[in-house]
């Protein structure tokens, strides 16, 4: 497989020196490592707040592909996206432990497996740590509220 040059606005190893706030956008969507985790639906415990992993995709989730098939409209097609900004990454608690927009939010560092520590965007499939193959279901499949249990997963998948 042939990894393709990177965007000339991106600074090497930015990730290390460069606040969120201060990214190019190409550097912003690099940072982000292709998991598909956060494309997943979460349940929250209103009384609680303990958030609940499943492996129930939204519906523009390419789940072969591991991504988005409409990334540019996908607020307007799918009105909860959300949207991840500097500013939102440190304030959303469903971000998985291994998201890298949180590690590098909370002053910490990319894991060994990621596509800008390897070179290679296929690097988190091949460290178990996407959602590629994973997904059990849709929400538009999905007609209770109920179903959802069925799909309850661990975080750290």
């Amino acid at each position: 497989m042939t990894v393709s040059a990177p965007p000339s606005d991106i600074r090497h190893r930015f990730w290390e020196t460069v606040p969120l706030e201060e990214m190019t956008s190409s550097e912003w969507e690099a940072l982000c490592d292709g998991c598909g985790k956060c494309c997943m639906s979460k349940l929250i415990d209103d009384d609680t707040d303990e958030i609940y992993y499943t492996t129930v995709a939204c519906r523009l989730f390419d789940a072969g592909f591991c991504g988005c098939t409409d990334y540019e409209n996908r607020q307007k097609l799918v009105p909860d996206c959300v949207r991840l900004t500097p500013e939102n990454v440190r304030t959303i608690p469903w971000l998985p432990r291994t998201c890298a927009y949180r590690l590098i939010a909370e002053g910490g560092t990319l894991f060994d497996w990621h596509p800008l520590i390897t070179g290679n965007p296929e690097s988190v499939h091949d460290a178990s740590m996407s959602m590629r193959d994973r997904v059990t279901a849709f929400e538009q499949d999905m007609e209770h509220d109920g179903e959802y249990l069925d799909h309850l997963v661990e975080e750290g998948m």
